[in-house]
């Protein structure tokens, strides 16, 4: 091997390219079984971002399910998830363009099961018994102040006979019937709470006309957060629970709740999607989980009669849609080195079989820069949490002198959580020369629920905070070039990136992803689902207008004194555009270089190969600009003001 030749970062010429990225790319987002065929939804940029299901038989034979001019995504909570159900050979999805449920016999054209209308469906479930669907209902055809989500039967022989089984609160969830079809469970929630906050978990026993009877609460409440209930073979009722302030499994046996593996690990997710899961039953006897400790994914085996947690090794360190079939369980797995991947892993030898890839792209492992799980102070004697990226392309080294520029993540929800998988937009950055630290800032998910909580009342303090810190943490050990931090996020994301870029005075650029910049515009015109998340993150509105202003970055554009890309979808309707504008128009007056990127036809999200390759280029191309290096590809320029 030749050796390295000396470059600037953020000059060095990269494999890892965005055309690479979004043309061999695609996202694996649910995966299920039918018999001995298995599925799984793939989102391909390429195709406008359509999500397709996928079919697998036995002789290993994989084919499209879902035709040409169809979309596998309901748009419940605007956020989706639980778009498919199969069984028996048949196909149940909600298409994306009209949101109308649609049944398939594999091999047949889709049908439509529901009426034209501003009606969604989300999170179905097959009951046998009485030849319906059960699901997850929003009625955005009433006058009401907001739409309606009840459960509801969809009756398969007459699909007009659609009945509400539950209805009142502002929110349902993992409707769920029991195995002898007697009762069914579910999660429910009311304003303000997310489902992170507090849900409720209820039992209902069937009449024999299939309507709901004896209605029973068994677990949860306005301060305990319940996820993932799933009846087990043998009838008894499990489920994740945050009681302890870890989210940890719990089973009813019909009487009383027992804790099955109390420790300091999340077993649960924040529920921003239907049909998430974290474990599902090998038999009435095991179980098989997944579960998280300082960021990074395990996988174990639960001996239920013994209560017994025992890990099983693999080379994954993220797990999705887990399902069990005998011996083998299936699951979308990634790991620091291995893209997102449906798999196939024998309990008993613990033989891996892969079986679809999110990309067939071999990429040198020298082109590969491996997180590291950081801890570092922050305010108040706290610590937090991060993932550091060092730069890294075996065809280059910087000059002895020079210290790698810095690309500072801050992750969406904000309820969520970064992940060390292998993503090949980080690698991007760290195969040209930047270093990246993507932040796992208070309020994330993954270390319990004080760490949670921290954000309640101090958004865009205590996230900003955690950002800044862990930029300084880097600049004081001498790794990064404390003159080219930059800071780049996404929806609330955005929002962490605009504060830190206004309030504070570390960063020298960003780039805001559809961010918030206005939260009192954000309070009066968003969708159903986060209609009254700001009163945990903020306060409540409008008591506490002051503090909205406060923390808005609009109202403080004079702080602001460095370059700012944006990069908006026109059809957000979780942060519309007016918010992106009303900022660029704020730059472009103060004569700071600012740029604005829109794209027609996409939400909140990108989904669309061309405006994901638009958008991460751009943005390269913007600190290029600002910082002044050279970058190896021809990119397409950004129109950019004031520069």
């Amino acid at each position: 091997m030749t050796e390295p030749q000396v470059a600037p970062y953020g000059s060095w010429k990269s494999p890892i390219t965005s055309e690479l990225i979004v043309s061999e790319f695609i996202g694996l987002t649910a995966l299920a079984l039918d018999g001995d065929d298995i599925y799984w939804l793939e989102q391909r940029p390429k195709e406008g971002g359509r999500n397709c299901l996928v079919r697998r038989t036995p002789d290993g034979k994989v084919a499209d399910v879902t035709p040409a001019g169809f979309n596998v995504r309901t748009r419940v909570h605007e956020y989706g998830g639980g778009s498919f159900l199969i069984a028996d050979g048949t196909v149940y999805f909600s298409n994306f363009a009209e949101q109308r449920l649609y049944k398939q016999p594999v091999g047949s054209e889709p049908q439509p099961i529901t009426a034209e209308g501003e009606l969604r469906y989300a999170d179905a479930i097959l009951d046998r018994f009485q030849n319906r669907l059960i699901c997850v209902r929003e009625d955005h055809t009433t006058t009401r102040p907001e739409p309606v989500n009840t459960l509801v039967s969809i009756n398969l022989k007459q699909e007009n006979d659609v009945r509400v089984l539950v209805g009142g609160e502002d929110f349902y969830a993992s409707p769920r019937l029991s195995p002898d079809g007697t009762r069914l469970c579910w999660l429910s929630w009311n304003h303000p709470n997310m489902p992170w906050d507090g849900t409720e978990l209820w039992v209902g026993e069937f009449n024999a006309d299939g309507s709901i009877k004896e209605t029973r609460l068994i677990a949860g409440g306005t301060n305990e957060s319940i996820f993932q209930p799933e009846w087990a073979p043998d009838g008894l009722l499990y489920f994740v629970s945050d009681r302890s302030g870890w989210w940890n499994l719990y089973r009813w046996n019909g009487t009383e709740i027992e804790p099955l593996s109390p420790m300091q690990a999340e077993f649960g997710r924040p529920q921003w999607l239907f049909g998430m899961n974290t474990y599902t039953f090998a038999s009435k006897e095991r179980l098989i989980c997944t579960y998280t400790q300082q960021g990074i994914w395990y996988l174990a085996s639960l001996d239920i009669q013994r209560k017994h947690l025992q890990s099983i090794s693999t080379p994954y360190t993220e797990f999705s849609s887990l399902n069990v079939k005998g011996e083998h369980l299936l699951f979308i797995g990634a790991s620091p080195t291995e893209l997102s991947s449906v798999v196939e892993m024998n309990l008993s030898s613990g033989e891996i079989q892969v079986l679809r890839r999110s990309s067939e792209l071999a990429i040198d492992p020298g082109y590969i820069s491996i997180p590291q799980a950081i801890e570092f102070p922050t305010e108040n004697g706290q610590t937090a949490y991060a993932f550091f990226y060092p730069p890294q392309n075996r065809d280059y080294k910087a000059p002895e002198t020079e210290k790698p520029p810095l690309l500072v993540k801050s992750h969406g929800g904000p309820t969520g959580a970064t992940s060390s998988s292998l993503s090949l937009r980080t690698q991007y950055w760290t195969s040209r020369g930047f270093a990246v630290l993507d932040v796992n800032y208070g309020g994330s998910t993954g270390y319990g629920r004080e760490y949670r909580q921290r954000l309640y009342n101090r958004w865009g303090i205590v996230d900003v905070d955690d950002c800044t810190n862990g930029a300084r943490y880097l600049v004081e050990r001498g790794l990064v070039d404390p003159c080219r931090l930059v800071i780049s996020g996404g929806s609330a994301g955005g929002y962490t990136t605009l504060c830190a870029l206004t309030f504070r005075d570390v960063f020298k650029a960003g780039a805001s992803y559809y961010g918030i910049c206005d939260l009192e515009a954000l309070a009066k015109d968003t969708h159903k689902f986060e209609s009254r998340y700001l009163e945990r993150l903020i306060g409540p509105y409008p008591e506490q207008r002051v503090v909205y202003i406060e923390r808005s970055p609009i109202h403080f554009t004079e702080r602001l004194s460095c370059p700012i890309i944006f990069f908006q979808g026109l059809e957000d309707k979780v942060v519309p555009p007016n918010q992106a504008e009303m900022m660029v128009a704020a730059l472009k007056a103060k004569n700071l270089p600012v740029a604005y990127v829109p794209f027609f036809g996409e939400q909140h999200g990108f989904r669309k190969a061309e405006n994901i390759k638009r958008a991460l280029d751009g943005e390269f191309y913007f600190y290029s600009q600002v910082f002044g290096f050279q970058p190896a590809d021809s990119l397409e320029p950004v129109a950019i003001y004031n520069l």
